[in-house]
């Protein structure tokens, strides 16, 4: 049965001071490679984490780490305070959701997710109590008697949430459980896990996701990896609105880079004059940027508006090429003066520019980030 979500967001406050699970320095490796380096997070109870980041940044090490399924070499993992750093994956008590399913073909829903209880001898008398719960959980208390093949793709990572949920863990990790579904399963399960986190208001989640809408819409907090190390990690209010580096940026929410020169000292919460390439840009800087120093300017194609005539903050272009994304076009253009290039997003409604036509490209000066400079290759 589901509890009020005012209740279930108070509830998840209160406990929000508990750690669930600790991440400390954690590093895997395979042979001479580095799979997962110096990772360190904590994850207090009633608290969804979501992992992002391309593949290979070692998101998933992350998570098989914390389950038990690679061997780390560095570090340690706590769970409720518990040091399970050498525990067997059956013994740290969390549930784990991989992406396949991983369901028994030739084993009903009700068995499928009975399977994990009897193999921790729990008592007969408990078993059919617990999967009816969890399969009303996930509503799938009426698919019970039929196979996995007779499921829909969703149906099934339903019931694959099911069972790691019958064995009651404190956390429960999903490795890009929704990564295998079509785009209109995938919104509907967002909200399946939406409501799932109201309903269990004390379990504590890592969700491992390429996907940044699935992890803005589920996560109360982001952690980007990048190289197979944790690069960021913040509420993902903070994150999208304020990136702390350019990866950041354009990871979260496709933002151009344009190098950047402060012409004056910009105290913190400031608008300042910058320079890029002989053009000048205006930013609002969060923190005080000393005069000389360099910087990237992250814009996201959203921010941008395409006009006829010279704004007061905006650069020239050249129109590219323009790419229908269905709500918008997505327009691919050329600052004129230093040759680099930005994405525009234009509403599809209007009158979409021409290849090879030169327009400015206006941005409000609260609509940038500054962040660090990263340094050449």
């Amino acid at each position: 049965m589901s509890i009020d979500a005012g209740t279930a967001a108070e509830t998840r406050k209160q406990i929000a001071t508990e750690t669930a699970v600790s991440v400390r320095d954690v590093t895997v490796a395979f042979g001479d490679t580095i799979a997962l380096s110096n990772c360190s997070f904590d994850v207090a109870r009633g608290e969804t984490v979501a992992l992002l980041g391309p593949s290979g940044s070692g998101k998933s090490t992350a998570l098989k780490a914390i389950a038990g399924f690679e061997n780390v070499v560095g570090g340690s993992i706590l769970i409720d305070g518990r040091d399970v750093t050498a525990l067997a994956p059956r013994q740290r008590g969390v549930g784990f959701v991989v992406q396949q399913y991983a369901l028994f073909p030739h084993m009903t829903v009700r068995a499928n997710v009975a399977f994990g209880l009897k193999a921790h001898r729990v008592a007969r008398a408990e078993i059919a109590p617990r999967v009816n719960e969890v399969l009303r959980m996930v509503g799938m208390f009426g698919y019970a008697d039929r196979l996995p093949r007779e499921l829909s793709g969703g149906q099934q990572q339903r019931v694959a949430i099911a069972r790691a949920l019958a064995g009651r863990p404190d956390l429960l990790l999903l490795d890009e459980p929704l990564s295998a579904l079509d785009t209109r399963l995938r919104q509907d399960m967002i909200i399946e896990l939406q409501q799932l986190r109201s309903d269990l208001p004390d379990i504590a989640i890592v969700h491992v996701t390429h996907d940044q809408a699935e992890a803005l819409a589920l996560a109360d907090r982001i952690g980007i990896m990048r190289d197979a190390r944790l690069e960021a990690i913040d509420t993902a209010e903070e994150l999208f609105h304020r990136p702390p580096s350019e990866f950041a940026a354009t990871f979260l929410g496709g933002a151009d880079i344009l190098p950047v020169q402060a012409l004056e000292t910009i105290s913190a919460g400031s608008i300042g004059t910058l320079d890029h390439g002989g053009l000048r840009l205006q930013a609002r800087s969060r923190e005080t940027v000393a005069r000389h120093k360099h910087l990237s300017l992250a814009v996201r194609p959203w921010a941008w508006e395409l006009c006829d005539t010279e704004p007061i903050n905006g650069v020239e272009v050249e129109v590219i090429d323009l790419q229908w994304r269905g709500a918008t076009r997505h327009v691919r253009a050329e600052v004129v003066h230093t040759g680099q290039s930005i994405g525009v997003d234009v509403p599809v409604l209007a009158t979409p520019p021409v290849p090879g036509r030169r327009l400015w490209a206006a941005v409000a000066p609260d609509d940038v980030h500054l962040v660090p400079a990263e340094k050449s290759a």
